[in-house]
């Protein structure tokens, strides 16, 4: 009795691909990607994260906190994972309900109109994957989108992931007039803003706090860009995860809440950067519910849902923060009011050993000004970098130290001009800050020694 041939399956698939994608080609010659991944394949975070797990760094350079969530939302999170069954499970798609009500309650008094729960928000994925929806769903191939420099280094590939083109614009530093060097001395310049406008423009991209800079953008900057958005009928997408971090009195401001700015923005916000629990991954977009469709069908046709208990956690932490809004239970004072002082001895310990420090007005990081380094780049491995890259690459291998390069927040045509800087986390324990101050003096002692 013959016996049937067995099947080598791996060997038949392999086999089908070739026919299928590339006839008289090996599989390994096939160009199986899609186009729309070419250039946007290296990040920034993968490389910098890996050379620091490797070399077991004290880490300044990945904005995460390194001590826990306040305990009110860790145990709203544990009330979530015993609350039933239905925590286990399926929510609705496009955002639990208890925590897209409430966030339309929350942000409503802010914006100062009603929102819809069920119509103006998404939550996605954390505002990474509110970002994706975004530019996926509103770029068409060929709609330009300006940036504002330094940015968040997921815009660029996303907008090209969308077919778009990135238009560039840089804050650039204005000579301050105070004692110090600030973020606030960053300016963005209106006319240059408004002669990258073309016909084909399709939206701005703002992050305010600014990532990595700090900067917190005033009113009246905020306006001069609603201003060019309405007279040009161009969409605006506000990265907003810092909101809540603004130290020396300065104020966040949703420039959705100007005046005919609701109907074309949508506004990215994050649980995690929002009560420090980044790895939860809860996210959002909010916008009138006519742009808001179209990141929904994204959002349906990728990842479809977010996790219900961590949502559950969240909505009731802004139960909590709506309740207490504005008086010194509130965590969004209790955090910055925590941070502010984080902020103050880095600067301090960068300034003691010769660096200066840009002082932020928001947000998790402080960038420095290197250019006064004297060291030996003497590694092989990093000739025909930029200058900001081979610091951060000695830091890491030679000192133990991570902090992560600025200029890979600027574009390929800008990046030459900001490589004199690096970027340290300072919402991080006291110890591990302690830890970075050690390495960096003790490097300061022996640069003086020798």
């Amino acid at each position: 009795m013959l016996r049937p041939p067995v099947l080598n399956w791996a060997s038949l698939w392999k086999r089908s691909v070739v026919l299928t994608h590339c006839p008289s080609k090996s599989v390994m010659a096939c160009e199986l990607h899609a186009k729309r991944l070419e250039g946007v394949d290296k990040n920034i975070w993968v490389e910098f994260t890996q050379l620091a797990a490797e070399y077991k760094v004290v880490n300044l350079g990945q904005g995460f906190p390194d001590f826990s969530p306040p305990s009110f939302i860790r145990e709203a999170f544990c009330n979530a994972l015993n609350g039933g069954a239905s925590m286990h499970q399926y929510t609705r798609a496009f955002g639990h309900p208890p925590l897209v009500k409430i966030l339309a309650k929350f942000f409503g008094r802010i914006v100062g109109r009603e929102i819809d729960p069920m119509e103006d928000i998404l939550v996605t994925v954390g505002a990474y994957q509110a970002l994706f929806c975004t530019f996926q769903a509103l770029i068409n191939e060929g709609d330009e989108v300006i940036i504002v420099e330094p940015f968040f280094d997921c815009y660029q590939p996303m907008v090209m992931m969308g077919r778009g083109t990135p238009v560039y614009i840089p804050l650039k530093p204005r000579k301050s007039t105070g004692p110090g060097l600030s973020s606030a001395d960053w300016v963005l310049c209106s006319e240059e803003l408004a002669s990258k406008i073309s016909p084909r423009t399709k939206a701005i991209v703002i992050n305010t706090p600014n990532n990595p800079l700090g900067k917190v953008f005033q009113r009246d900057e905020l306006q001069m860009i609603a201003d060019l958005c309405i007279k040009h009928d161009i969409i605006c997408i506000s990265d907003e995860v810092y909101e809540w971090l603004t130290y020396d009195g300065e104020k966040h401001i949703k420039i959705a809440s100007l005046p005919g700015m609701w109907e074309r923005t949508v506004t990215i916000g994050s649980a995690g950067k929002t009560f420090s629990a980044t790895g939860w991954k809860v996210g959002w977009a909010m916008g009138p519910g006519h742009i808001m469709k179209h990141l929904k069908t994204v959002h349906q046709n990728s990842v479809y849902h977010t996790a219900t208990a961590a949502q559950e956690a969240v909505a009731m932490g802004f139960q909590k923060e709506y309740d207490t809004f504005g008086t010194e239970e509130s965590y969004f004072k209790q955090l910055p009011a925590m941070l502010h002082a984080k902020r103050l001895r880095l600067a301090e310990c960068l300034r003691s050993v010769g660096l200066e420090p840009i002082m932020p007005q928001g947000g998790y990081f402080m960038i420095t000004d290197i250019s006064g380094l004297k060291v030996d780049l003497n590694d092989p491995s990093t000739k025909g970098e930029p200058y900001d890259f081979r610091i951060v690459k000695w830091l890491i291998k030679e000192k133990g130290l991570a902090t992560i390069p600025v200029s890979g927040f600027y574009s390929q045509e800008h990046s030459g001009d900001f490589q004199k800087y690096i970027r340290f986390c300072f919402v991080k324990e006291d110890s591990t800050l302690k830890a970075a101050e050690d390495i960096l003096k003790q490097w300061r002692i022996k640069q003086i020694w020798l």
